[in-house]
Order: structure tokens, then sequence, then C-alpha cells
């Protein structure tokens, strides 16, 4: 043997020298002559052929292909006893609930990796939120702490109670307050579990702030009708429905309930009845609500209270000061609505976002008026999903800063982050002895705390709650505690006293207050809820003087009525900024503007224009009180002339490692008036020196300038259901080219309603979490390379000088009045075409037709020639460029091995180097064929459901067998209104299309 040579076992030892663990590194580096690199692993380029194919084989992939990682060994250790209830490669499902919703929670092998509605649920039906669908990767958030802290350090659970106990007993002893912050507690259990606290220790009191406050509107109805509660609202029972500034379909109160009830009138089926409400929408900025919009106006912030000045006196004859008169459009809009409100009295419906009570209270005399109370708005069976007290909240800080309070616990509050004197709270913790906060993480809250103990996901929790009168849902754990952490529960209850463990405790609420006769806690847990209440409510009388209110609305309005006027609100992803480390979330595309990763300025057009500001400008935005931030403009047609819109939930500093310094913190524009939170403000905003470019997807993989969006009205369908769907009249002439696939067996197709898709985005994220879709960051995103398998395009629609609809997806500069600007939704997603081009430019057949209908890939035949995606007229197909999923340059902590626990296994994650597109879910099509072969029955209809149109709330996605005459996707396709997307191409896609209609005023 030649002792100069050297010789290894396998690749594992090769990789393991000194000299290919020092030339293994980035994508980025310059490629290294291979003799070089062999030289100095010992070999010499002379080496013997079979030697150097031994180490070519590694060296080309890890070092002239530059692959930087190579993928970690994970070792599989049996089960020694297997669990009764886990079969490995079988999922399990839990009943459960996040934020009130019935949920089921998927699991593999005892771990959480999805999670649907619970559609046998009260107010049962499909879909979640974005934010509740991304959930289930907090679980596995490594930024978490992994037990309970104090200082620097960590402590026992054993210390903490010691601590806490100690604290607590000195403050009770000598006098001093004891308060617990927290955002609203709809748990009975819990909140029983804090009042035996507070029996315990009686200088103790619960003070609930929440980061969106309604307390306008719970001290509106208080003063209104003796009920300090947010109402229950029937959108499904109105006819017409008018809001003002409220984002009813996305961020304001329950948006996936409204969502839910708004398309019971909207939908394909709706429709088929002659049915459709009419939806009017007045608001500064292009909110998701008002892109759904009938009719929408633009107003001013300032010009909101005055709007319903107007519309009460239009309705009833007033005549009541500061009603709006300058905005004429606005004027003329209300003229109309006010006759369309009185047609239809008691299946009418008015909304408003504002939180000033005054003008809530208006809105409250207008829905009296309207006979809206027992019909579509309910008071006596309230909501409780908001309760937070301003007040309640500004006195806490006023009795700490006098000394008063010893002890302070903070629950799911963030007030140092969330409340807009983020000083006033900083130096009012300075003045409480002793602090502890329940936060997962240390936040900016916690960081001032004196022990952090770290609350459990609710993935692997005990608990309940109450989202409505009556309406209780269970939650259960999942998995076991993924760090040391306790339930706050738990911890109250500890401290209390009590050593009854919180499983106990809810099943014995539950068993003593909630379960019928008859019913045991088994049954309560595989149900998920228990519905005790009732619905409809009864009517309500309105005695408040509404001269007065217009004196003070009038009031309020002047204050903040300046040049330029600034609008906040919640994004429909990352939300108040509770789950600011959400990365699912973070590169959600926002439903309008579709930017990623960052907040920003929103400016109509023609106003930037007169500004001098351009997109990707940096402005400074500027606050009366001083504060002030530097944001990139977005140029957003639909944004009122003379207002910005800034989006809160961002700008966190101690979210954890994907959320730090995401764009700019904006709470600090709110302002505390008479008690509540006011979400409008008067700013000045002056040009700073630099541009920044937004990660924006909407002009990535464009189609615009086909005929791809078809769309009519209301009157025009109910003369002919076909119009404007391009099935009347002569069809384009196709030729086949390909020989017609038989599919004897299952024809899997999609038919998607553009009349119900909100473009709320929940599938986005359901399809990244059940298909392990990575994430790769805002730099990524700008090179137009997100790995998306779903968009949602968004389309501007306005009249041209013929008085004919037209469609654009950007290039918005054109439009002549950018202002009053329509849009249109539609998601795109591979058309799994039965001509598909795609498979006849793949050199090596990875991508394949199926006898199913189903365009299939093949990952281990791909080598990334990208020829399928040039082909594809949808521009669906993905290409992964980098390791995504294991390359630490795009750890937006996904690709770590731990929260790679969030992976469903029935399901490859691709490498470098490979396209992807969607596959229909083919897991999911395989999974209900074997359920239904081993019960010995056929495939029945809704056996299937992929993952999309399980998170669609509006049920706009419909999926299924179009072999089955008798399945919903047949039927759908059936209807009058569905067309295929480039369907003269003749590649006969397998998504239909519904036009979308809408139901707008006549002249």
């Amino acid at each position: 043997m030649d002792s100069n040579k050297k010789y290894w076992k396998g690749l594992e030892e090769l990789h393991q020298t000194p000299a290919f663990v020092e030339k293994k590194g980035s994508e980025f580096t310059e490629n290294i002559p291979i003799e070089n690199v062999l030289n100095e692993a010992g070999l010499s380029t002379k080496t013997p052929r079979r030697d150097f194919l031994k180490a070519l084989g590694f060296g080309v992939g890890a070092v002239t292909l530059a692959a930087c990682q190579r993928t970690p060994i994970h070792k599989s250790v049996p089960y020694i006893i297997k669990p009764e209830e886990v079969t490995p490669g079988v999922a399990n499902y839990y009943a459960s609930s996040y934020k009130g919703q019935s949920l089921v929670i998927k699991t593999r092998e005892g771990r959480p990796i999805f999670v649907e509605a619970n559609t046998k649920a009260l107010f049962a039906g499909n879909g979640v939120s974005p934010s509740t669908q991304a959930s289930v990767l907090d679980l596995y958030d490594m930024s978490k702490l992994k037990g309970p802290r104090s200082g620097d350090e960590g402590i026992s659970w054993e210390e903490v109670d010691k601590q806490v106990i100690a604290a607590l007993n000195s403050a009770s002893n000598s006098g001093k307050q004891i308060r617990i912050v927290s955002s609203t507690i709809n748990s009975p259990s819990a909140l029983a579990a804090i009042n035996e606290f507070t029996v315990k220790y009686p200088t103790a009191k619960l003070v609930v702030v929440d980061a969106v406050s309604y307390t306008g509107m719970i001290k509106a109805n208080e003063l209104s009708f003796g009920k300090a509660v947010i109402p229950q609202y029937r959108f499904d029972n109105a006819d017409v429905i008018v809001s003002v500034g409220a984002d009813f379909l996305s961020t304001w109160l329950d948006g996936i309930e409204n969502t839910k009830q708004y398309m019971a009138n909207r939908s394909h089926t709706s429709l088929k009845n002659g049915k459709m409400s009419r939806h009017i929408q007045f608001e500064s900025g292009l909110s998701l609500t008002g892109t759904n919009a009938d009719v929408r106006v633009t107003v001013k912030p300032s010009e909101e209270g005055p709007l319903l000045i107007a519309l009460y006196n239009e309705l009833t004859g007033s005549a009541l000061p500061n009603a709006l008169s300058e905005n004429q459009k606005a004027a003329t809009a209300i003229k109309l609505v006010a006759k369309e409100l009185n047609q239809v009295r008691g299946k009418a419906i008015l909304v408003a976002g504002s939180n000033d009570a005054n003008i809530q209270s208006l809105v409250n005399a207008i829905n009296v008026h309207l006979g809206s109370y027992g019909s579509t708005i309910d008071l006596d069976n309230a909501s409780n999903q908001y309760k937070g007290d301003d007040q309640a909240f500004a006195e806490f800080l006023r009795e700490a800063n006098s000394g008063l309070i010893d002890v302070a616990f903070f629950a799911e509050s963030n007030p140092i982050y969330e409340y807009y004197d983020s000083k006033s709270v900083e130096d009012a913790l300075s003045k409480i002895k002793f602090k502890v906060s329940f936060a997962d993480r240390e936040n900016e809250t916690a960081s001032f705390a004196n022990i952090i103990a770290p609350n459990s996901n609710y993935l692997e929790s005990w608990g309940d709650s109450e989202a409505y009168a009556g309406y209780y849902t269970l939650v259960q754990p999942t998995i076991n505690p993924v760090f040391d952490s306790r339930q706050f529960e738990q911890s109250f209850l500890i401290w209390a006293g009590n050593t009854t463990s919180y499983h106990d405790y809810v099943k014995a609420y539950w068993e003593q207050n909630i379960l019928p006769q008859g019913k045991n806690w088994y049954d309560a847990l595989q149900e998920g809820f228990e519905f005790k209440g009732s619905r409809g409510g009864s009517a309500q009388s309105f005695t408040s003087s509404v001269s007065d209110l217009a004196n003070q609305i009038g009031t309020q309005s002047k204050a903040i009525a300046k040049d330029i006027e600034l609008q906040l609100y919640l994004s429909g992803g990352v939300g108040d900024g509770k789950q600011g480390n959400n990365a699912y979330l973070l590169e959600l595309p926002d439903p309008v503007s579709k930017v990623t990763w960052d907040n920003y300025a929103a400016i109509e057009p023609k106003y930037a224009e007169s500004l001098g500001i351009g997109e990707n400008d940096l402005v400074e935005v500027k606050a009366e009180n001083g504060y002030s931030i530097i944001l990139p403009v977005l140029i957003q047609p639909g944004q009122a002339a003379g207002t910005i819109s800034v989006a809160l939930g961002f700008g966190r500093t101690k979210a954890g490692k994907a959320g730090n310094d995401v764009g700019k913190n904006a709470y600090p524009f709110v302002r505390l008036v008479n008690g509540s939170l006011q979400f409008n403000n008067s700013v000045t905003i002056s040009k700073a020196a630099g541009t920044y470019v937004l990660a924006q997807t909407q002009t990535h993989q464009t189609i615009e300038g086909r005929n791809i969006i078809r769309e009519t009205t209301f009157a025009n369908y109910k003369t002919n259901p076909a119009h404007g769907s391009g099935n009347t009249g002569e069809k384009h002439k196709t030729y086949d080219l390909w020989n017609k696939y038989e599919q004897p067996g299952h024809s899997w197709v999609m038919a998607i309603d553009l009349n119900a898709c909100t473009g709320c985005g929940a599938c986005i994220v359901a399809c990244s979490v059940e298909n392990n879709v990575p994430v790769v960051g805002r730099d990524e995103v700008r090179r137009r390379r997100e790995m998306h398998w779903i968009r949602i395009d968004r389309y501007y629609s306005f009249e041209n000088d013929n008085n004919e609809a037209v469609t654009r997806e950007g290039e918005v500069n054109r439009l002549s009045d950018l202002s009053q600007v329509t849009v249109v939704h539609q998601p795109m997603l591979c058309q799994h075409c039965d001509h598909a081009p795609c498979e006849t430019v793949c050199p090596v057949l990875a991508t394949v037709h199926s006898s199913e209908g189903l365009n299939h890939m093949a990952y281990n035949r791909c080598f990334g020639t990208r020829y399928c995606a040039n082909n594809c007229p949808y521009k669906v197909r993905r290409f992964n460029w980098f390791n995504y999923w294991n390359d630490s340059r795009f750890d937006n902590y996904l690709n770590n091995e731990f929260t790679q626990l969030v992976l469903n296994p029935d399901v490859t994650s691709r490498s470098r180097g490979v396209m992807e597109k969607c596959s229909m879910c083919i897991q999911r099509i395989q999974a209900g064929k074997l359920k239904a072969k081993a019960e010995k029955r056929p495939i029945k209809d809704g056996d299937i459901q992929v993952a999309c149109a399980a998170a669609c709330p509006s049920n706009a996605i419909i999926f299924g067998d179009r072999n089955d005459p008798d399945s919903a996707v047949s039927q759908a396709l059936k209807n009058e209104r569905v067309y295929y997307v480039l369907e003269e191409l003749n590649v006969q896609p397998g998504v239909g299309y519904m036009t979308k209609v809408r139901n707008t005023f006549e002249a």
C-alpha cells in the first residue's frame, strides 16, 4: 500500500478532512480549481482514476458547484413502548381553539404541523386567518426562552414561586397594590383562576388593555343602552352594508366570522338564487374590506365623523351641525346610501372603525333608526374578544408613578412596545418594586421585569375561551411543553395556594359550570366546543342627545383636520405585532400593496407627485408630539388625497431573529383623547435623503395585459348570468397539437369564485405550512425569488373613456381618478393544464401528466433548466436558487434542526437547483384514497380537501373530482360565470374562475 496516499471509507470521512472543511463555503465565493483542493487534501492531480473519481464525486458538489452545507444526519430512535394513539406515518387530529375559534390540529408522531377550522363547530365553515394558520410555527420559535429567568440567570420554577410569593406577601402586609396587566382574557377558567388569586391577595386587580382598542365602542354602548359590551354583528342578515373606516373583513373585530357571514349573500350559490347584498365603504386608505366593496368612496380621517352626521341628517330629515360639506363625491354618495338604507330597514347594518365614543354613539343612533338591533346587531349575546379599558391602564400608570403599586404581572401584554407613550410606561415600571412577565421571550416589556415566567404556547396548554356569550371552546395540548414553560393560569393557582393541576381545574370548571346534563368531559374534548347561548338579540331604543354628539364630533374632527392626516391600521398578517417574529407572516404579501417584510407610508399618486415624492423615496413622518420615523413611500391608488396610511405592528426591537428591526414602530402616533386611544393624527411629512426598495411581489411573474380578469355588474348578471364571462358569442378557434389525455378514474380540478375571494392570504400561508414552502427573506423577495406556490394577484380596475371596465395590475400612474380605483383579487396557482406547455419542453421528463389530470413534478429528475418556467403562461413555477431550508444566510428561524419540526413529513423539502410548484396537495389526495380503501368504500366528495381550500374563510376555492357529476366542483364549473384564464391558448387549464360581480349603484 502506498503510504503517501490517503483513503476514505466513505464521503463522510472525506468531508471531514481539513482541506474540504476549509474550502467548503458560501455560494458567493469564487470557484476554486479542483486540482488545488485535491492537492491540499493529499490527492495528486496524477491520482489513479478510481481515487480521482471518488474525490470528484464529492469535490464537484462541494467546491465547483459550491454546495455550502451538508444535510445533517438524523438518527431515528425507535419507540421502546409505543404510545397507543401514535402510528408512525398516520396523522392524529385534536380539537382545540385559538383566539376563540374552534380548530382541529393535525399532528404527526407527536408534532403539531397544521391548523384547520373545526367544521363541526358552531358558526361552522372552512377558514382561518393567516395569523391562526401561521401560529403553529410560533410553537417551534427558537427565540423563546428555554425556562424562567431572573435577570440574566436561568432559575427554577421553585425559585420563581418562592420569590413571587415573598413579594406578594410583602405587598399585602404593607397595604400596597398588586396589578395584573393583560390583554383581553375571555377564558372563563382563566378568569376563575385569577379570581382565586385576587381573593388570596385582596389588593390585586386585573387591568385589561389591548394594543388596538375598542374602548370607544364599549363606552358608546354603555352610554346609549346601558350595556358596556361589544355586540355580535350579523352581516349574513344584511341586504345593505355600510362601513366607515372599519376593515371588518380583515382586522376589525372577528374578521373570519365576518367574512363567512358576508359571503352568505355574495358567493356563487347566493347569486344563483338571485340575491346579492350591497356594500358601500367610506375610508381613507385602501383596506382589504374596501377592495371588496361594491362602492368605495375616499374620505379623510377628519371627515368620518362629519360624514356620519350628514348620513343621520339625510336618513332622518334632521339638521345636525358639523355635517360633511366639502367632499362632494362623499356628499353625493351619502344621498344614495341613505335612500338605500331607508328602503331596507331591518336588513341594514352600519359599522365604523373609529375608537371615539361620540362617533360610535352616533352610529348607534343610526342603527336604531334603521331597526338593525335584533336583526343585524345583537347586543344581548355580546362579543368577548376585546375588553380593553384605556382609562383603566392610564389609571394604572398614575398609581405606579405615585408609588402605590409594589407588584405587577404582565400577561400577553407588551405596553412598552404597544402603548403610544412608552416613556411613561418605562417611568411607571421603574417605580414598581417587583415585576413579573409571562412573555415567552425577553420582549420589550419583559426586559424590565424582575422575573420572566414564560407562558406555554396554546398548542401545549389546557384552557378554554368564550369568544361570544354562551359559546365555549376548549383548548387542549397537542404536544408536551417544548421548553421549560408553564401556563400563567397554573402560576396564579400556585400563588393562590391551590395545588390543582390546570388540566384538572379546567375539567372541574366545565363539569360544574358549562357541560349540560348527560354530556361528559371526554365528549366535550372530542367536539371541542359547547354552546349555551342564543342568537338574535332584541331591539334597542336610543335616548342620548344626538345634537350634543354632533357638537363634540365637530370639535374632535377640527382638531385633526390638517394638510396631511395620518391613518393607522393593522395589516392582515403581522397584525398588532404579537406574532412579530413569525416568518410566514412577515413574508406574506400585504393583501393590497403586496409588500413584504416592511411597513411604509402609503400616499395617493397625484398627491405624492404634488409633494415631489416618488415610489421608494424616504420620507420623515412627524407628529405634533415630536415623534418621527423615516419610512419608504408606497404610491397607493385608492388612498385619499391629503392622507397617508402606516401599518402598526412593525418596528419590534426584541421580537426575535426574524422580526427584529423589521419596519418602524407607528404606535407612538396614537393619541389618547377623552379616555380612549385614537388611531388617527395630524402629521407633517418631509423628504429624507436616500431611497429604500420595498420587497413588493405584485409585478413578479406578471401576466398582465391579457384577458385575465372578467367582471360585470349585478344588474347585468340578472339579465344574463354569463355577462362579462366571455362565454357568449363565438369562441376563439383552437388547434390541438397534443393527444387527448384519458382520465377514466378521477380528474382533480378546482373552481375559484372571484366574488368570494377577499384576498386575505390565508391560502398562501396554508400552502406554505402544508407543503414546506421556504421563507426566503426580504432581499430574495426583492430579487423576485419568493417561493409561494399560490399567489393572489391584485388588479386595479377603472373606467376608460368609453365607460368600459379596464383592469391593470401595475403601472398605475396612468389612471384618471386614482383615489376611486376598484380592485379584483385573483388567486393564481399551477393550472394543471391537460395540454401543459411545461411538459413538452422538459428535457428530462421531470414534469409529467398523470392519469388523474395533475401535472406532477419528479424532483430527483429536475436539474433546473427552467425551460418549464419560461414556457408557463401563468408564471406559477418557482426555482430554488439556494438551499433555503438549510443555509444560514436565509435563517429566518426556519432552517435550524429544531424549527424544522414544523415540516410536513409527507412532502419532500426541495433543494437548490430544483423547480417546484403547486401539486394540488397530492399527499392529501393519496391519504384520502388510502382511507377510503381501508374503509372499503369509494371516495366521497369532500373526503379530500387541499390546504388552500381548507384555509379559505369565504369558500372561494372549491376542489374535487370533475368525473363525479354530483361533486361540488362539478356543479360549480357548470356555472355560467365560469371562464378559464388564457383559455385561448388551448392549454386546457384545470382551474376555472367565476366572473367578478359588483352590486353597484344604478344611474
